[in-house]
C-alpha cells in the first residue's frame, strides 16, 4: 500500500507525537529524599527515542527520503556519530 504524501506526513506526525508522549512518561524522574535520581537505562532509552525522532524528521520533513543515496547515508552517519558521542559523554 503506497501512501500519498499528505497521508505520509500525517502518519509521521502522529508517530512523532506518540513517541513524544512515551518519552515524557519515561522521563519522569523519581525523587528520593528531595533529590533527583538519574537512571542510566531511562536516559539511554530517551536518547534512542531522540535518535529515532531526529531520523524521522530529517527523512520526512526535510525531504531527505527522496535525496541521493550519499545524502541519506551521510545524514544517518552524522546522527549515529552525534548520538554515540552524547552517549559516551553521558556514560563517562
Amino acid at each position: 500500500m503506497k501512501l500519498t504524501p499528505t497521508r505520509r506526513l500525517t502518519l509521521v506526525w502522529a508517530i512523532l507525537s506518540a513517541i513524544t508522549v512515551v518519552a515524557s512518561i519515561l522521563g519522569r524522574t523519581p525523587h528520593v529524599d528531595g533529590r533527583l535520581v538519574a537512571s542510566t537505562t531511562v536516559t539511554v532509552c530517551i536518547l534512542v527515542i531522540a535518535l529515532v525522532k531526529c531520523r524521522l524528521v530529517i527523512r520526512t520533513f526535510m525531504e531527505v527520503r527522496s535525496a541521493p543515496t550519499w545524502l541519506r547515508r551521510s545524514t544517518d552517519l552524522g546522527l549515529v556519530a552525534f548520538w554515540g558521542t552524547v552517549l559516551v559523554l553521558y556514560l563517562a
